[in-house]
């Protein structure tokens, strides 16, 4: 498998290879909305800047604007309203092909009568550029992606892996200020995406251009992100780091999407939580909701056996389904507004009872009255 250091070097390959290679480019995106004559909104006031030289990641469940925002950035869909700039200049109305952009997309899109170095070619014939100086990039790309003994073969002879590289090759060999990547890894299989999601990964950092990536895949999100915006309804839930993301999400659906944190209704009684037709203790912290109704968040991994103290969350129930995940488990408890999930190593069968708990820094609350959005505790 190559390795950082050879992708170093070649990436210093390309770079000398494109003696006009443009500086990666920053995106900045105001009061972005689209919207469609029969009235849906894909996007609603976006306001998102995504540095240059970095990967912004967008995240979040189908239908809740990623792509279509992505789509904006490339000129391939016209905002209602909004702007949007690249490299500090309004490009809102730019054609697509003078915006400093590349587009890698989900199914490939590689022309299938021809070569993998006709298709990577295929954009620098258009754009006119020499014989010479097409072969020189291609060739740079080619040794870049693993591709230099494949270029004379056609889509149908070649793997999901290599496809997929053929398409990067093409968005880079353009040279372009800001790549822009729709889902490019959702059509291979398992093994092969954490591959490929390395190299891209590896290759963006020793390349240094802006990416803006595409997803639905939490993992991939949190690990190619250097700002990671999770995306629904057309809005922007959240945007951060990924560990600030992860760690602090600010609402409810953030919570529940990135790391499936255990989301329990209820309201307060004094000392406990009741939902469903059992109780959660709460940490003395929380003893000041009395009265309310709350969203509690507990990640699964935060959760361990044992009794709790009066400075920690408790809960006890029957676990009602077991998943093995490979080296740990999954246990569902049962009897809440929705079963609790925690991780542990050994089998524990459907119908034992267990107590777990949890460290009072490891709760979250979310006020349901207020869209879920994250309380202030005290």
């Amino acid at each position: 498998m190559t390795t950082p250091t050879d992708l170093t070097e070649k990436a210093q390959s390309v770079a000398d290879t494109h003696p006009a290679h443009p500086e990666p480019a920053g995106v900045s995106i105001h009061g972005l909305s689209k919207r469609y004559h029969a009235g849906a909104v894909a996007l609603d006031h976006i306001d998102l800047d995504c540095p240059a030289g970095e990967i912004t990641v967008l995240v979040g469940p189908s239908g809740c604007g990623k792509t279509t925002l992505l789509r904006s950035i490339a000129g391939l869909e016209q905002p209602t309203n909004g702007s949007i700039r690249i490299g500090g200049h309004d490009v809102t109305h730019t054609e697509p092909q003078r915006r400093g952009v590349a587009m890698v997309f989900q199914n490939y899109a590689l022309y299938p009568d021809k070569t993998a170095r006709e298709n990577i070619a295929f954009p620098l014939r258009m754009a006119r550029v020499t014989k010479a100086e097409r072969n020189n990039r291609i060739d740079a790309v080619a040794q870049l992606l693993r591709l230099e003994g494949l270029l004379d073969r056609k889509p149908a002879e070649l793997s999901g892996g290599q496809r997929q590289r053929v398409g990067i090759g093409r968005a880079l060999v353009r040279g372009p200020s800001v790549l822009l990547m729709d889902e490019p890894l959702s059509n291979l299989d398992a093994q092969l995406r954490v591959e490929m999601r390395a190299e891209l990964l590896a290759l963006q950092r020793d390349l240094g251009t802006t990416m803006v990536y595409v997803t639905h895949d939490q993992v991939e999100a949190l690990t190619l992100g250097s700002t990671v915006v999770v995306m629904n309804g057309g809005k922007i839930s959240q945007a951060g780091i990924p560990e600030q993301v992860y760690t602090r999400p600010e609402n409810a659906f953030v919570a529940g999407f990135l790391g499936g944190m255990n989301l329990i209704d209820g309201h307060v009684d004094t000392r406990h939580l009741i939902s469903g037709e059992a109780r959660i203790s709460l940490p003395r912290h929380l003893h000041s909701f009395h009265g309310r109704r709350i969203t509690l968040g507990i990640r699964p991994e935060s959760l361990s056996r044992g009794r709790a103290s009066d400075d920690e969350l408790g809960a006890t129930g029957p676990v009602v389904l077991t998943e093995l995940l490979g080296s740990d488990r999954m246990i569902h408890i049962g009897g809440y507004s929705t079963a609790l999930r925690m991780r542990e190593e050994h089998h524990t069968p459907v119908g034992d009872s267990v107590a777990v708990r949890a460290d009072a820094a490891d709760i979250h609350v979310f006020l349901p009255d207020r869209d879920g959005e994250r309380a202030q505790l005290p």
